[in-house]
């Protein structure tokens, strides 16, 4: 079934099954909602396997999956942030599988494969970075966001949109790339000042940069793959990599262990890493993602993650569970908790 924003609105994703069915696939799916039926819909055609899919944000099906783990409902987890799947592995809440794909993905992809003991492997890469509404800021004579020093001063207050950690995977990259970029306390110091200009902590990840595309607000933190979709859909956005650096995502697909359909949740795996199901994300949905096989080709116009100045991100110790509950509950007790 598909559920956005946490409603329960239940429908089939995609078309109906070939005639030829071959058994069921539940999905659990933390890309936009355009990509997840897209990927639903695709699969199901090429292989009859018929799909259930249920849309959330990447905090949310982790805290699904966990809730789960005695009767899981899921068979395979596709897409969102890379370190809450390194949890699942972590938890022992996902399955080992080596794909024959594996030798055609990029080096990143396989380092989350390693990284997740073959419980993950990534799909799918994307940058952190600004967005902006080139309008908006323009009739308030504001600047757009170049660097991380930018977004705290005055003229961005009430300006600024990013989401909460606890719900959105983007958030905990958000946080473990300024902790790494300036060290846990400076980044702690920053985010407290960044609260001062922040008008509102979304639940998803990708509300920030819909919310800059309606002329909601001046500025999101988002991933700049996120921004570019709304660059093609022909809103007054644009976006930059800040100039101190930046971290990254591996998006990535596991499978669930204890799930119902386990071998079509294999099928799936063996799919997604393939490049014509790699193609999908820019050609039906029109994401900008990197995608991780080395045949799909880079979408045009997409954020080129090799011209950017990247952090060198530690997803063994950002994706371990114990850490990532540290930080939030320091985000939780020390912003979360403050007026704006």
């Amino acid at each position: 079934m598909l559920v956005i924003g946490g409603l329960a609105a239940a429908m089939m994703a995609g078309v109906s099954a070939p005639a030829a069915a071959q058994g069921t696939l539940n999905l659990y799916c933390s890309v936009q909602v355009e990509w997840c039926q897209a990927v639903a819909t695709n699969f199901q055609r090429d292989t009859g396997i018929r799909v259930n899919m249920t849309q959330k944000g990447s905090g949310e099906t982790l805290a699904q999956i966990r809730a789960e783990a005695q009767n899981p409902k899921g068979d395979v987890w596709f897409g969102g942030t890379g370190d809450p799947h390194l949890i699942v592995a972590e938890e022992g809440l996902s399955e080992a599988y080596q794909s024959p794909r594996n030798k055609e993905l990029q080096d990143w992809a396989l380092k989350q494969y390693e990284a997740a003991k073959g419980r993950s492997v990534g799909v799918y890469s994307g940058a952190v970075g600004f967005g902006y509404n080139k309008e908006l800021l323009g009739k308030k004579k504001i600047a757009a966001p170049a660097c991380w020093a930018d977004l705290v001063k005055p003229e961005y207050k009430g300006e600024i949109q990013v989401a909460n950690p606890n719900s959105s995977g983007t958030a905990y990259v958000i946080i473990a790339t300024l902790v790494q970029l300036m060290g846990e306390e400076k980044a702690f110091d920053y985010l407290k000042s960044l609260n001062a200009n922040v008008n509102a902590y979304a639940r998803s990840g990708t509300g920030p940069i819909k919310a800059v595309a309606r002329g909601e607000t001046g500025v999101s933190l988002s991933f700049m793959q996120d921004a570019a979709t709304e660059v093609t859909a022909g809103f007054p956005v644009g976006y930059n990599a800040p100039c101190e650096g930046t971290g990254y995502e591996i998006g990535s697909v596991s499978i669930i262990k204890g799930g119902r359909n386990t071998d079509n949740a294999k099928k799936f795996v063996d799919w997604a890493l393939s490049p014509e199901a790699q193609k999908i994300g820019y050609e039906v949905a029109k994401q900008y993602h990197m995608p991780s096989n080395k045949s799909a080709p880079l979408p045009p116009g997409g954020p080129d993650l090799t011209k950017m100045k990247l952090v060198n991100y530690d997803f063994n110790k950002y994706g371990q569970a114990s850490e990532r509950k540290r930080l939030l509950e320091r985000w939780d007790r020390e912003i979360g908790s403050l007026p704006r």
